[in-house]
């Protein structure tokens, strides 16, 4: 069944909201409690106890999608997971309350991340998820900016707690957004990784079947990639910082805007140049972009070329936004495993980027800041070598050009 514009309309507005929702946390944890006057390793430790679920939780959040009849119910549950958390923050600012309410956000993000995928393939199938994901990378990318300026807002003319009462209150649209998504259109089979012509009976692949070649040199070049990733915009904000103190923050705003405004622009068309040329070209593009932006970091001195180098940030973003999930959706073909899958691959981005920041302030205290974003460059490179050598091209082959073959 050809997918509604309705529920193609669902889904771009239920990105966008998701996207909305998800900025309610982050830095403005932080900020919310330290002015309820918490100590700074009460909340380290707040975030590093959702670093964990978040981390721990990806591969059974991915099992259970997969296990699921129903990606919709399960990312409705999800965002109202998230929203209960925002208003336990809110309204009971105290440590085993917030430390339940980070864990639970933890938790649900782990699933409504991958819901939002696999509904895509669901809906829109093989043939059209490149796309399809580009296009849900616009809308979050745009709800993200939004989102931000807007709680910023609130939170510097109300009080930080506003933040996520306002967090909380984008329950309803999201909601609604997700209703206008038709559940008899997505195909659960087809949202599995499964071909919607296999039987419906006929049991996923174990997880050992997953772990073919390819699958493993993706991973292992997304752990690389954010090993080298992460760390880059913190550092960079702290060299901001020592050389224009007064300007620092206006600087490392545009720092986070224009990468997403790149997201904004160019996700749907790398979407369709995936389809059209291949994955290994637009991966490697992506790839490459990190390298250069590390090196560039190291060398350039004047703070607003800098902010010109950040847009390459926009460029990886872009491509990895549509990539990982639809080089997964290619390798789990048939599978019935898509899920899992994109757990597996969660997992290694979040060891890559919990080592990150660690990685670099020992060589940034050890030697200098240049020589850090040196050393990620390095790391970025190599990844984009494991890429080059090792990973085949995943684009699924058409079927008259199989059947052309299979005559000769």
């Amino acid at each position: 069944m050809e997918p509604s514009r309705r529920s193609l309309r669902g889904l771009d507005w239920f990105a966008f909201f998701v996207a909305d929702v998800q900025t309610g946390f982050g830095p403005f944890v932080a900020v919310y409690l330290t002015s309820e006057k918490w100590t700074q390793v009460d909340i380290g430790l707040v975030l590093s106890v959702s670093g964990i679920v978040a981390l721990v939780g990806q591969i059974p959040g991915g099992a259970l999608l997969d296990a699921a009849r129903s990606e919709r119910l399960v990312a409705a549950v999800a965002v109202g997971l998230i929203s209960a958390s925002a208003i336990a923050y809110a309204g009971w600012p105290i440590f085993p309350i917030v430390l339940a309410a980070a864990c639970l956000h933890a938790a649900a993000s782990c699933l409504l991340g991958p819901a939002i995928a696999a509904m895509s393939l669901g809906l829109v199938g093989q043939r059209g998820i490149g796309e399809r994901l580009g296009r849900n990378a616009r809308f979050a990318s745009i709800g993200a900016g939004l989102s931000a300026a807007v709680m910023g807002a609130v939170g510097y003319f109300f009080e930080t707690r506003s933040v996520f009462l306002v967090t909380a209150a984008l329950l309803l649209p999201t909601w609604t957004a997700l209703r206008y998504i038709e559940p008899r259109e997505i195909d659960p089979e087809q949202a599995h990784g499964a071909s919607p012509r296999e039987p419906a009976d006929r049991p996923p692949i174990r997880l050992r079947g997953l772990l073919t070649r390819p699958l493993v040199v993706f991973g292992g070049a997304i752990l690389l990639f954010h090993l080298a990733n992460a760390a880059m915009l913190p550092l960079m904000g702290s060299v901001l910082t020592k050389r224009t103190s007064e300007s620092a923050t206006i600087l490392i705003a545009a720092c986070m805007v224009g990468p997403q405004l790149v997201v904004a622009l160019c996700s749907p068309w790398a979407g369709r140049q995936a389809q059209r040329l291949g994955r290994r070209p637009i991966l490697l593009a992506g790839l490459a972009a990190l390298p250069i932006r590390g090196v560039l970091f190291a060398t350039v001195t004047d703070p607003y070329l800098l902010v010109v180098v950040q847009l390459l940030d926009g460029i990886t973003a872009t491509v990895f936004s549509v990539m990982v999930p639809l080089t997964i959706a290619d390798l789990t073909r048939g599978t019935g495993r898509f899920n899992l899958t994109q757990g597996l691959v969660g997992t290694m981005m979040g060891i890559g980027a919990s080592l990150s920041p660690t990685l670099a302030g020992y060589i940034t205290d050890t030697y200098s800041s240049s020589t850090a974003f040196f050393s990620l460059a390095a790391i970025a490179l190599c990844g984009l070598t494991l890429v080059a050598l090792l990973m085949p091209e995943t684009r699924p082959r058409e079927p008259q050009a199989a059947a052309q073959d299979g005559g000769a």
